[in-house]
């Protein structure tokens, strides 16, 4: 490397350590006679950590090893003075200077902007030191085991699935299937902190936006259940609802607008007077009971409703087979009697299936429009059945509005 460029990247490790030699001092700020390293230290650190490794690259790895390990003994000396001098057993300070002295490192020789995002990250983690506590201390054993549970599916499961099909037709594929069963899960789990966190009312509209992201029909059924608890406020649960199916709509049709832009030409004014609708019906909903009164105070038994998105995947991959099987015996028939089909589930699939298909642009259209009534009309009955006559009096005239809105934007659609 350059001159100039050698220059920049030490000062790099530089201002790295001074960052996070920042954060350290003003934590300690109170012991300043006490503290075996402040911001001088780290920044010296940081910078030692740089010399190193440029220095090693002319020398040999045997030498940046020995000064990592020279540093890790003089470092860790200190600071093993300072624990004894104020009765401390805390190692964050001690591991804090071995990172600030690797990214110098990193810096001076390796991938700097990493560096200096690795840096930041540091801080921010040295910074929130309250906040991460005080998280700890309010989660359950629940939440726990079913963060655990739902990382191991996002980044131990699903990489170690295979992502290619296993039938014939091309239809069904393992990694695919999985994927949203990881995605409902989330929802799952991101709508119980968003209710512990901000309260049944914001936490639920927070969740129910969040779910249309993933599934508008799991979410639905979320939402439905909690209208039998006690106190619950149908209002309230039925606006979330309407919110999930408006951010679903907003999300397939940015799914065809990538996959298929011609698609959205003939959707544009169905899948907007829909959305209209559903945003206006959660509006009102809101605004005569929904975000007035005392919050409710649900109940919820669970983080993680995992048998809820294993059995929607399931669903979603019995779906893409059948609609798979029946449009390489039927044609653009079977298509659309697939297209009825899937909307009993979620539109994911036969969005995909539309965008990806040969057939006509119009013929796509009509069954993605045709899934979308079907849909709205199941969650119409889920909200029925899971959460009751007054919970079905109160959301079905905002569903019933938006199928024949979408309908009769159908009939005007060129």
């Amino acid at each position: 490397m350059t001159n100039d460029s050698l220059i920049l990247r030490l000062g790099v490790a530089l201002a790295i350590g001074l960052l996070i030699g920042l954060e350290r001092a003003w934590h300690q700020r109170e012991d300043q006679d006490k503290r075996a390293a402040g911001i001088r230290t780290f920044a010296l650190a940081g910078l030692a950590g740089g010399l190193t490794a440029v220095m090693g690259q002319t020398l040999g790895g045997g030498f940046a090893a020995a000064g990592f390990v020279a540093f890790t003994v003089v470092f860790a000396g200190f600071e093993a003075r300072e624990a004894i001098s104020t009765q401390s057993f805390g190692a964050t300070t001690a591991i804090a200077g071995l990172v600030v002295f690797l990214l110098g490192a990193m810096a001076a020789i390796g991938d700097m902007p990493a560096a200096v995002a690795a840096a930041i990250a540091t801080a921010a983690v040295l910074a929130f030191r309250n906040i991460l506590h005080e998280f700890v201390a309010r989660l359950s054993w629940e939440e726990v085991r079913d963060g655990i549970i739902l990382l191991a599916m996002a980044f131990l499961m699903l990489p170690l699935l295979p992502d290619k099909p296993l039938d014939p037709w091309g239809a069904l594929n393992l990694r695919a299937v999985w994927l949203i069963a990881t995605t409902i899960a989330a929802v799952s789990f991101a709508g119980w902190l968003a209710v512990r966190s901000f309260g049944a009312r914001w936490g639920i509209l927070l969740v129910a936006a969040i779910g249309g992201l993933a599934s508008s029909t799991a979410t639905t059924a979320s939402l439905a259940r909690l209208a039998r608890l006690p106190s619950a406020q149908h209002r309230l649960l039925a606006a979330g609802m309407c919110i999930s199916g408006a951010v679903s709509l907003a999300r397939i049709a940015v799914l065809v607008a990538v996959l298929r832009p011609e698609l959205l030409v003939l959707l544009a004014l169905p899948y907007g007077a829909a959305l209209a609708v559903l945003a206006g019906s959660a509006l009102w909903l809101l605004r005569h009971g929904g975000a007035t009164g005392p919050a409710t105070g649900f109940a919820l038994k669970s983080p993680l409703d995992l048998g809820g998105a294993l059995q929607m995947a399931a669903l979603f991959a019995g779906v893409s087979l059948i609609a798979a099987l029946l449009q390489a015996q039927w044609g653009d028939a079977g298509f659309l009697v697939v297209a009825g089909i899937s909307g009993l589930v979620d539109l994911d699939a036969i969005t995909v299936t539309a965008a990806r298909m040969a057939g006509p642009d119009l013929i796509a259209a009509q069954g993605i429009l045709l899934a979308t009534a079907i849909n709205l009309a199941v969650k119409a009955g889920i909200a029925a059945s899971l959460g009751g006559t007054a919970m079905a009096r109160t959301f079905w005239p905002a569903t019933c509005l938006t199928v024949l809105v979408l309908g009769g934007a159908y009939l005007l659609m060129p």
